[in-house]
């Protein structure tokens, strides 16, 4: 029975599938006037996002550590430019208004990853890459905590009538397959309302890389922050967001519908309501993962 209501939850707070034309109204263009771009702000060369991705003139990204989340979404690999996003079953997505780049890393073959599994699954990859198992951990939907440190000693989940615990039942192990199926296990019973529950407020103007604008909820959605730069002479600050969304799909550097010369980047100081291609957020759905 739980396992049923599993599945229910996880289908009725996953990402909403909702178009454009239903969820976002045309948006005046933001004023940036303190920006002159007379070149493109993509070298298709690049194959990073640090890479990829130049800065407007007068900006300089922020100083982050060698060993940070923020330098680990920084130096996101990307797929060679004008690739196309891909869904689970190998389709592709349109970008046409939608992406500006594809960021090379596999989702698997089943319809998962979706909007809150690319953010949670971005945060995991840079704590199993920097080895720091026992701070990967997510809760489930009915509130269970999942640490990957329990799954590395061969515990899986069991299912005991309306109870959720944990059950030995394979041997120790620390291999990237193990992180994999655990993080599978995590797309399936976790979502935006799990994780914005998990996750801390911030007010817009400590927004910082690694950030996350979230609705929890039915439909919800989640966008990563994975860059951002300030200017140095006006203090204005920009960012970049990736994001992935229904039916599961890679992630993607996202455009910026509101100004084409600043795009990919978004200006920080968009009032009260951010629009992107695929859903819109207000400046109080933006939050952190707590330490």
């Amino acid at each position: 029975m739980l396992y049923e209501l599993f599945i229910f939850i996880f289908l009725f707070f996953s990402c909403g599938n909702i178009s454009v034309s239903e969820k976002q109204k045309p948006v005046q263009e933001i004023a940036f006037s303190e920006i002159q771009v007379d070149k493109s702000l993509i070298d298709p060369s690049g194959k990073t996002l640090e890479a990829r991705f130049l800065l407007p003139e007068g900006f300089e990204r922020t100083k982050e550590d060698s060993n940070s989340f923020g330098n680990y979404l920084r130096k996101l690999s990307l797929k060679p430019n004008g690739s196309k996003v891909k869904y689970y079953n190998g389709e592709e997505k349109n970008s046409e208004g939608v992406y500006d780049a594809v960021v090379d890393l596999s989702i698997g073959m089943k319809d998962l990853h979706q909007c809150a599994d690319a953010v949670m699954r971005l945060h995991a990859e840079y704590l199993f890459e920097q080895k720091q198992y026992d701070k990967i951990h997510f809760n489930f939907t009915n509130g269970f905590r999942v640490d990957y440190s329990e799954w590395m000693k061969g515990k899986r989940i069991a299912v005991n009538g309306n109870k959720t615990s944990w059950k030995q039942s394979a041997q120790p192990s620390n291999t990237y397959k193990d992180f994999w199926n655990y993080m599978e296990m995590i797309f399936s019973y976790a979502g935006s309302l799990s994780l914005s529950k998990e996750m801390k407020s911030v007010p817009i103007e400590d927004l910082q890389i690694g950030d996350v604008f979230i609705l929890g909820g039915s439909p919800g959605h989640a966008i990563i922050v994975v860059d951002v730069a300030v200017n140095s002479k006006t203090n204005q600050k920009i960012f970049m967001l990736a994001q992935s969304y229904m039916p599961a799909q890679e992630t993607q550097i996202l455009k910026n519908p509101n100004d084409e010369k600043l795009s990919p980047w978004y200006s920080a100081d968009f009032g009260e309501t951010l629009h992107t291609p695929e859903w819109t957020f207000t400046k109080n759905d933006l939050k952190r993962f707590q330490e």
